[in-house]
């Protein structure tokens, strides 16, 4: 059979395989609350199932995230560079990924072998069967890594070089799968085992600055994060099949199945014709008003981000639309509109369901509901400190603008009628999740099953025979976050393991002695962090770190929760590699200079919301004493 042949048929089984997972993710959640509702019974194994089931996305969604070159990055300036220096540089990244990923392949593959007994069951699945994704996605994504390095054959053979130097560093791990499957391995490698230990104990710091700096030129992040672990285990004598143990904590714990779930509403939602539905119903409530259509362009946007959880689909998904609207208007300048929608669509990782808080719920340990209402009335205030800027500046506006419209009755009868069933969705989801019917996992596939419903059958914007391609569109988003969600768990564990909160307490406690200048740190810090780092990797690493941290100076956990949200979404806009920074100059195809002068007015008036809530604790914390779980 043709390699052609072969690379396409397994094309097709990657896509079949993410597809059927991500419906099963979404149907049997679903099925038992039908179940447990009409029979007071449920599916037996339906946790363990669907916790599982996590794995395989994951991981099937990192082979096709790899497949397309989609792994989050921080690489934009690259492109730029000319071609022989882009090709060195992107050989050398893969090099690093190739690395990475063999070593990822071989400890978690050493990790199923002696860590699970065959006889232990998912259901009716053996647990072997159930965890060999992981280490035959790490595979798949260490052949793409080689096969996707642009230019000669020698870039590619140089960047397949990372395999041996990744046998290398896991031959310990190389030596216990030859133990179990053939019960030998050869006597040399005891030799190899402790020299692996001793070159990474030599090397850590060194190989810590280079992955650093190749986060920059391309590196994907997950890559950075795992290699940096994996080095600091080795330089300590650890044991690298933590790494993927504590990926497989991570990915089945019982909250990270909504991540997938409110990723693929939000999705659905972008790829059918609800946001020009909710356009025409907010131009029609707001459009009489000065700064109407920049607060319809607001509302929109949070709405967006606040089921996607990545505030970079609402902006390559709305961006040009709403763009449009504003200019079209008269009333704001395109530069306005740029730095306002790029600045927009953060807010709504503030609002429930977003993903980041139910995150960093998770990582806290503490009740997401009290998460979610805590980021209401911080996000209205982010909300309205934007609007009011729209507002002010059509004011001042001295172009030749179109007349404000009248406020209708029978418009707005007729966009509200037309957009009912978009409107109904984010009630359906308080009234489920916080009234206690259904589990936040629940919430999620209620919420994928009513957005088909009302996407395909009753506006039918999505042709079932389309249905596949706007699943498999959600994939590399998904794939992407929750590869990095695995990988950063391991460099939280170490973090941990080696006492660092504790010993960053004591020093804390002894040489900052007011709550305010721990603020003013804790903002910069966050800041800087949101710039480098995605919000979700981010969470893992960091949050154990400033949780024992915000315990010295009594601040509340939900509002340290929501000061480290806040901060993180300014971050999105923080130069010179803010994400939104990125995608903005790509949606709207400006130079990063052009979008950093554009966004930069927003960047105060968003830095002036993040003070207020991170020193005016009441904003987070006063409606826990009306509404608390």
């Amino acid at each position: 059979m043709p390699l052609k042949r072969i690379v396409s048929l397994w094309y097709k089984a990657e896509n079949n395989l993410a597809y059927l997972v991500l419906i099963l993710i979404a149907l049997v959640p679903t099925i038992e609350v039908i179940a447990r509702g009409v029979f007071k019974t449920g599916i037996p194994s339906s946790a363990r199932y669907i916790q599982h089931l996590i794995l395989w996305i994951a991981f099937a969604g990192g082979m096709i995230t790899s497949r397309e070159g989609k792994h989050l990055s921080l690489s934009a300036g690259v492109e730029l560079l000319k071609l022989p220096v882009k090709e060195f540089i992107n050989t050398v990244t893969a090099f690093i990924s190739v690395t990475v990923t063999t070593v990822l392949t071989l400890s978690s593959l050493s990790l199923l072998l002696i860590g699970f007994d065959p006889d232990l069951r998912v259901g009716i699945f053996s647990i072997r069967f159930a965890l060999s994704i992981v280490p035959l996605g790490f595979a798949v994504m260490t052949a793409r890594f080689i096969t996707a390095v642009p230019g000669s054959i020698f870039n590619k053979l140089t960047a397949g070089l990372g395999v041996i130097l990744g046998i290398f560093l896991a031959v310990n791990s190389l030596a216990n799968i030859l133990d179990i499957l053939f019960l030998f391995y050869p006597p040399f490698m005891e030799n190899l085992i402790e020299l692996s230990y001793l070159a990474a104990g030599t090397l850590i710091w060194p190989a810590v600055i280079i992955l650093i700096i190749s986060a920059f030129l391309g590196t994907p992040i997950f890559i950075v994060l795992a290699g940096i672990t994996l080095f600091l285990f080795l330089s300590s004598w650890g044991v690298l099949e933590v790494i993927p143990n504590e990926a497989y904590t991570m990915l089945t714990g019982p909250a990270i199945p909504a991540i997938p779930l409110f990723t693929l509403v939000g999705f659905i939602l972008s790829e059918s014709k609800a946001g020009e539905r909710l356009v025409r119903l907010f131009k029609v409530f707001f459009s009489w008003l000065p700064g109407g259509l920049a607060i319809m362009a607001i509302l929109v946007s949070t709405f967006f981000t606040t089921f996607t959880g990545a505030s970079g689909v609402t902006i390559l998904a709305l961006g040009g639309l709403l763009s449009y609207m504003l200019v079209e208007s008269g009333r704001y300048r395109e530069n306005f509109s740029t730095g306002l929608l790029t600045a927009s669509g953060s807010i709504g990782l503030l609002f429930p369901p977003s993903l980041p808080i139910i995150l960093y719920g998770v990582a806290a340990q503490i009740n997401i509901k009290n998460v979610f209402i805590g980021g209401i009335l911080p996000g209205l205030l982010t909300v309205a400190a934007l609007s009011a800027a729209g507002v002010v500046t059509a004011l001042k506006s001295k172009t030749k603008a179109m007349p404000y419209r009248e406020f209708r009755v029978e418009e707005a009868v007729k966009a509200i009628r037309e957009s009912i069933w978009d409107i109904l969705l984010p009630f359906i989801i308080l009234i489920s999740f916080f009234g206690g019917i259904t589990t936040l996992v629940e919430t999620g596939a209620i919420a994928v099953i009513y957005t088909l419903i009302v996407q395909v059958f009753i506006h039918k914007d999505i042709k079932l025979k389309d249905l596949r391609t706007v699943f498999l569109k959600t994939v590399p988003i998904i794939g992407g976050v929750l590869v990095i969600l695995a990988v950063a768990k391991g460099l939280s564990y170490y973090i941990i393991d080696v006492e660092i909160p504790a010993r960053l307490s004591l020093w804390v406690e002894a040489n900052i002695h007011s709550k305010y200048t721990f603020l003013i740190l804790l903002n910069i810090a966050l800041l800087i962090t949101g710039c480098l780092m995605d919000v979700f990797s981010a969470i893992v690493v960091v949050v154990p770190l400033i949780i024992p941290l915000a315990g010295i100076y009594d601040i509340h956990p939900v509002h340290l929760g929501i000061i480290f949200l806040a901060n993180l979404g300014l971050g999105y806009l923080t130069p010179p590699v803010g994400l939104n920074l990125f995608l903005a100059s790509y949606r709207f195809e400006k130079p990063l200079s052009e979008i950093y002068k554009n966004v930069f007015p927003f960047f105060l008036i968003m830095l002036v919301t993040v003070l207020l809530i991170t020193y005016v604790p009441w904003l987070s914390t006063a409606l826990l004493s009306i509404i608390s779980f």
